[in-house]
Formats: C-alpha cells, sequence, structure tokens
C-alpha cells in the first residue's frame, strides 16, 4: 500500500512539474517623457552607466537603453508639457557598491539627498540598504540603492 501512495504521489508530482504554468504580465520598459533627448541621454548614459541599445522609431525623439533584467527604459523627447513631480513617484535602481556611485556623482556634480531632502546624505533604511535620491536633467526623481541581489 505504501508503495502504492508513493508512485501515485511521484507521478503526480512529475505531472505537475511538466506542466506549462501561464505566466502573469510582466514589465518590459519604462518610458520617460522629456524635453530635451540629447541631455536626457547624455545623463542616463554617463551617469547612470546604461547602455543605449537600437530603437525602431529612427525620427531622433527616441532613446532605448538596457537596464538590465531583460528591462529596457525609453527615452521619448516631445513638446514639452508641465507635470507634476514629486519624490513619492520615482524609479529606482539598485548597485552594487554605494560608495563608488556615490563617488561618481560627485565627480560629475550630480546632486544627491535623502529621502527628507538633506543635500549629499544617504538615507538608511531600517532593514539597512542605503539610498539616496537624485533628479534627472527634467527632474523625475531617481532612486538610488544598494539592494543588489
Amino acid at each position: 500500500m505504501h508503495k502504492y501512495i508513493l508512485i501515485t504521489l511521484s507521478i503526480t508530482c512529475i505531472t505537475m512539474m511538466s506542466q506549462k504554468v501561464k505566466a502573469q504580465a510582466k514589465i518590459t520598459h519604462i518610458a520617460v517623457f522629456v524635453s530635451n533627448l540629447e541631455q536626457s541621454t547624455a545623463f542616463y548614459k554617463d551617469v547612470m552607466d546604461f547602455e543605449e541599445i537600437e530603437e525602431p522609431f529612427k525620427d531622433g525623439l527616441h532613446a532605448w537603453f538596457d537596464i538590465g533584467n531583460n528591462l529596457q527604459l525609453h527615452v521619448i523627447e516631445d513638446k514639452w508639457q508641465p507635470i507634476t513631480i514629486n519624490k513619492n513617484n520615482h524609479i529606482c535602481f539598485s548597485i552594487p557598491d554605494m560608495d563608488v556611485f556615490i563617488s561618481k556623482l560627485n565627480d560629475k556634480n550630480v546632486a544627491f539627498e535623502n529621502w527628507v531632502g538633506e543635500k549629499g546624505k544617504i538615507n538608511v533604511r531600517p532593514d539597512g540598504i542605503k539610498q539616496v535620491y537624485l533628479r534627472d536633467p527634467d527632474g523625475y526623481w531617481i532612486e538610488i540603492n544598494n539592494e543588489y541581489n
């Protein structure tokens, strides 16, 4: 009897493991509306170290970047319209070495702050993760943390 139960459980497990699991929707890119494509492209290449990748439009209004984990950042220039920008609405990127990144920000004179707005300060979350916040050329908030795994 025990053999029968063990064989039945084994067959059930193998059958369940071989069935294709339907994937949830997944994120593929983040689009950012900008006022000056050239300036924003330089920021995301030079400060954030993102690799620019080919984009299909070829109209001088788009720049696409590989941001890791099969994700892309699409930077799109259009006639600028005033928007509300709030630190609660931000993009977050994790990096392997906060000290190296902070040094790079300082070398490039890119301002950063902690969550409460203290310039040049690093925020430490209750779980020990370090965070800083900076703005791209259009004022969008970007969180940088060292939760890199």
